[in-house]
């Protein structure tokens, strides 16, 4: 039987002042586009952090695809890919320099990483700059170039923290289209986002966490059901309906009453 290509069991995630992931488990399927939801501050980064081996828990046990991220954590991160939200790139390096540097730590011979690498900076429109250096990128152009860094070796599961963020228009629809080609061809893919159109438009299945639980897990439909919500409602809906913020809070009362003020009359011209 094939194991689940991501698998957290019971994960705690605590701090002197704070418990941030409460007891969390969650299995995603092989070839799963999953997106992983949370009003700011639930414990989205801390889970996606614990499951890429860049932070220990408190308790529980993470498993990439069967294998124990604590028990073999060298065999696990070479098969998954990461961009992380604070993207942390080398800016004296040039676009090209990072892809071939992260092609040779992952085991690629030189000729292999530049082949790659040519690839990827052509599909992601970054041709004109790679020679540059990162530090004169662009917020998107840094995303891109992240994202095909963490695609050079050919990872199994891609995590993805916030990656569109910062992103124009057109390069979104192209990152969108190769995820889901991506997950066609057998890649499992977690990302996060604030962005509940492109999760409702990309996703397969969906998680919710809310003040470090684990609230809703699923497909958009399923939940819809458990929530007994009607078919034509929106993840948005489902969204703040899970998390408890469906309704509208009312606005500061200084605010609703004050008065409209009239813009100043201009001088009058001088004769």
């Amino acid at each position: 039987m094939t194991p689940p290509a991501i698998e957290a069991r019971n994960l705690v995630k605590a701090y002197k002042t704070k418990t941030a992931v409460r007891d969390l488990s969650l299995s995603v399927r092989p070839g799963v586009l999953y997106a992983f939801l949370g009003p700011n501050g639930a414990g989205k980064s801390t889970t996606l952090r614990m499951l890429t081996g860049l932070l220990k828990p408190t308790s529980g046990e993470v498993l990439i695809l069967g294998q124990s991220i604590e028990a073999d954590p060298m065999a696990v991160k070479s098969s998954i890919g990461l961009v992380p939200d604070d993207l942390p790139l080398f800016d004296r390096l040039t676009g090209e320099e990072t892809l071939l540097f992260t092609g040779r730590i992952h085991g690629l011979s030189t000729a292999e990483a530049r082949r790659r690498s040519d690839e990827l900076v052509e599909y992601f429109d970054l041709a004109e700059a790679k020679a540059q250096a990162v530090l004169e990128y662009s917020l998107g152009m840094k995303k891109k170039l992240a994202l095909a860094a963490a695609l050079i070796h050919k990872p199994r599961v891609l995590f993805l923290d916030e990656a569109l963020n910062g992103v124009d228009p057109v390069s979104v629809k192209t990152v969108a289209d190769l995820l889901r080609s991506l997950v066609a061809s057998g890649l499992t893919i977690f990302f996060t986002t604030h962005v509940l159109d492109m999760a409702e438009r990309l996703c397969d299945e969906i998680g919710v966490i809310h003040e470090g639980r684990l609230v809703a897990s699923g497909t958009i439909e399923e939940i819809k059901r458990l929530r007994r919500m009607g078919t034509d409602a929106r993840l948005e809906d489902v969204f703040l309906q899970v998390v408890g913020a469906e309704k509208p809070k009312e606005p500061p009362s200084f605010l609703e009453a004050a008065p409209h003020a009239s813009l100043p009359e201009p001088p009058a011209a001088q004769p």
